[in-house]
This record gives structure tokens, C-alpha cells and sequence, in this order.
């Protein structure tokens, strides 16, 4: 599997995990998503607002157009109808983005300001795009555990059961090829 084609499955397989939770947590009231759990951004709203934040800023530096954001915990949408709209349509950017990149692209350097460290960095486009997607599945990974202590069932989260994974990875081709 090329390296185009892992980042064409992760862009598919965000999707599909972004919408099955958004869609148990439609089910939640708002209290229950914004319940501080102990997380490190505290409740699923907040765990969902900063995947949301971290993405767009990521888009931003990809772009070349960047995203300004005070904090990583800032608030972008206190409603969760909002959120979860913009989150299709980030996801909808990132499977856009990567359909559109060849191997030479992935190699392309992006040089940002870190937010983190208040410092420029420079990474290769491809790297930014595995840290994207390794970023949700890590903060995913706190949604779930939160939604397990509430007593919520999200199903199977692993990769090889997302629909299509397995068509995609033998031909080595991204989605929309198997």
C-alpha cells in the first residue's frame, strides 16, 4: 500500500468514525455530552471542539491560509448541531484535500507557527496528514472511553472494520476504488 493510499483510508475511516459517534452522541442529551468526565479537555463536547479546532488549523497551514486560534481548548461551537455540521464539513475538506495530493505534494515541506511550542516548524505535507488523522483517533480514543462510563455502545472503532478498509488497502487505492 503507498503512502497516498494509507492517508485516502484514514480520510475515509475519520469519516466513518467521526459520523457513528457524532450519531450515538445526537442521541445524549446536552448535558450528558458536555459532562466533565475527567478527560483531558473534560467532557465529549469539548473533546469533539478541539479535534474540530486542531483540524481546522491544519487545514489552515495546509492551505496556506491559517486558521488564528487563541488556545487548543477554545470553543468554536457551543451547540452541538453546529459542531457536529462543521465536522462533516472539515471531514469533507481533509477526504477533498487528500484525493487531490500525489506522491510529490506529500513530499512538499509546510513550514507553521506551532502553537504548542511558539515556534516555526517545517514538516512534510504527508507527516502532517498522518498526525492528523493519528490526532482524532487519539482524542476518538477519549470520546469513546466517556461514552463507555456514560453506558453508550459506539460499536467495532477499528480500522480493518470500516467498510471498504480491506478492498482499499489490497488494491492500493484510497476509497471510491474498490
Amino acid at each position: 500500500m503507498t503512502e497516498l493510499a494509507m492517508l485516502q483510508t484514514m480520510a475515509g475511516y475519520n469519516r466513518w468514525m467521526n459520523e457513528r459517534l457524532y450519531d450515538v452522541c445526537a442521541g445524549m442529551s446536552d448535558d450528558e455530552r458536555k459532562r466533565d468526565m475527567g478527560a483531558f479537555f473534560g467532557s465529549i463536547h469539548k473533546t469533539f471542539n478541539h479535534i474540530l479546532l486542531a483540524d481546522r488549523v491544519w487545514l489552515g497551514r495546509l492551505a496556506g491560509h491559517p486558521f488564528k486560534v487563541d488556545s487548543l481548548d477554545q470553543e468554536l461551537y457551543a451547540d452541538f448541531g453546529a459542531l457536529a455540521r462543521e465536522r462533516a464539513m472539515a471531514d469533507s475538506e481533509l477526504e477533498d484535500l487528500v484525493s487531490k495530493l500525489n506522491p510529490r505534494l506529500l513530499q512538499e515541506s509546510i513550514t507553521y507557527l506551532s502553537i504548542s511550542q511558539r515556534q516555526e516548524a517545517t514538516l512534510p505535507r504527508g507527516l502532517i496528514l498522518l498526525h492528523v488523522f493519528n490526532h482524532q483517533t487519539h482524542h476518538r480514543g477519549q470520546i469513546t472511553a466517556i461514552m463507555s462510563r456514560l453506558g453508550h455502545d459506539f460499536g467495532v472503532t477499528d480500522l480493518i472494520a470500516f467498510p471498504g478498509a480491506k478492498n482499499m488497502m489490497r488494491s492500493g487505492m484510497g476509497p471510491g476504488h474498490d
